[in-house]
């Protein structure tokens, strides 16, 4: 990985449209940061587009995997295509984007012309709370590499380097996280960011059932996390991959 010294460049001007792409691994708060976005009345949010595509091309055995090839876009190509294009009336197209599903053998340079942010979380964490809604755990499924490695893209292709927003700075402080984070997008924050009703929403992916209980029932970013979670010693090799690269994403997280 190659080592950033950028700091992000603050925009405070909002363009007529304005596609953002959110990226992150699962279990890393993505969810309510999508909830967050969708509670602006400027904003249209899109969940984890790629996931039909990536299902389609891996055959991995995800829960609900047939339904989410079949409600979903199994062509990267066109699923590229709809990523680059503005909302038709809201201002602001926000895209939960995780980074595993974006596969080796998918373009990725497109993704220099959005306003990209890079989501992270202890990797202890992620894998805990993983592992509680899926057997297997592995370093592939939980993006930290692919992570870093179109963190690295987007540095190279635009020349500075994108925001970079932890979940537990988000937790603690939300106000001020997305304070720091809008106009690092170049959009202006808004207070109807930092609550939203309860229940599921028509733009959830069909596999909201299975993975998103808990943010169903919010109405709010969760409190910060007291404790240390427990990892099974099977993933603890997992988390040790995970850490080195964690620690290079969190060198550029915005301070606030």
């Amino acid at each position: 990985m190659i080592e950033r010294h950028i700091k992000p460049l603050v925009n405070p001007t909002m363009p007529e449209k304005h596609i953002i792409a959110m990226w992150s691994g699962p279990r890393n708060l993505s969810t309510a940061m999508m909830r967050s976005f969708e509670n602006r009345p400027d904003t249209i949010v899109w969940d984890e587009p790629f996931y039909a595509a990536y299902l389609q091309d891996t055959k991995l055995p995800h829960p609900m995997a047939n339904d989410i090839v079949a409600h979903g876009d199994p062509d990267w190509r066109s699923v590229v295509e709809a990523c680059r294009q503005p909302a038709p009336q809201e201002q602001i197209f926000y895209q939960k984007q995780m980074t595993h599903h974006m596969l080796p053998a998918y373009d990725r340079t497109w993704i220099a012309g959005l306003s990209n942010a890079f989501l992270i979380r202890d990797p202890a964490r992620v894998v805990a709370s993983y592992g509680q809604k899926h057997d297997a755990v592995s370093l592939a499924d939980i993006g930290f590499t692919e992570q870093a490695a179109l963190f690295d893209l987007v540095c190279d292709l635009t020349g500075k380097a994108p925001p970079v927003i932890d979940a537990t700075d988000i937790r603690s402080n939300p106000e001020a996280a997305l304070n720091a984070l809008c106009p690092a997008l170049g959009i202006q924050f808004s207070e109807q960011m930092l609550s939203w009703p309860t229940g599921q929403r028509g733009s959830d992916g069909v596999w909201a059932t299975h993975w998103y209980d808990s943010v169903v029932k919010s109405t709010g970013f969760a409190p910060p996390e007291r404790t240390q979670p427990l990892v099974p010693d099977q993933h603890k090799s997992i988390v040790e991959e995970a850490m080195p690269i964690y620690e290079h994403m969190k060198r550029h997280a915005l301070s606030f």
